[in-house]
């Protein structure tokens, strides 16, 4: 076993766990924490659901990204790095960042309306929001500087 493959196998694990967390996430605990402010608040308060909708947006998104990632460290993995099917889970995987972006200012959004109407800071969970839409950026900008040099060499071939 080389070098090469042991790392993609490696990363391939942690690409596989991570998507396990995520899975649990979708579907054990963002219903309990759902039920759970639903039983603290039996008014009818339907300000969780826009959150919800943008947590379940994300979630989705960032298994489709993750997917399209194990599908490029197959690829790496049998020597076809250097392949449109690679570009194309780059480009795939540089779509799903954006959107992941666009339901993190949706709740942005939705944060800034809740706490206006309620009274309630609303100033760490924006900022944690701000710092996913960091981390998205960056994975954004590697994205990129992966898909340039690949594109260029297709376009010669």
């Amino acid at each position: 076993m080389n070098g090469k493959r042991g790392s993609t196998i490696f990363l391939k694990v942690i690409t596989f766990l991570v998507g396990i967390a995520v899975l649990t996430l979708c579907i054990y605990w963002m219903p309990v924490l759902t039920i759970r402010d639903v039983k603290a608040h039996p008014g009818g308060d339907y300000s969780l659901y826009p959150l919800l909708v943008c947590a379940y947006g994300i979630c989705i998104t960032f298994s489709f990204a993750l997917f399209h990632v194990y599908k490029l460290l197959t690829l790496i993995e049998r020597d076809n790095a250097l392949s449109e099917l690679s570009l194309k889970s780059l480009k795939v995987i540089k779509k799903c960042a954006l959107t992941a972006i666009f339901f993190i200012v949706l709740m942005i959004i939705s944060l800034k309306v809740i706490s206006s109407i309620s009274g309630d800071d609303s100033a760490g969970p924006i900022s944690i929001s701000l710092m996913g839409i960091l981390a998205t950026s960056i994975i954004i900008a590697v994205v990129d500087v992966l898909q340039k040099p690949l594109n260029g060499f297709l376009d010669e071939k």
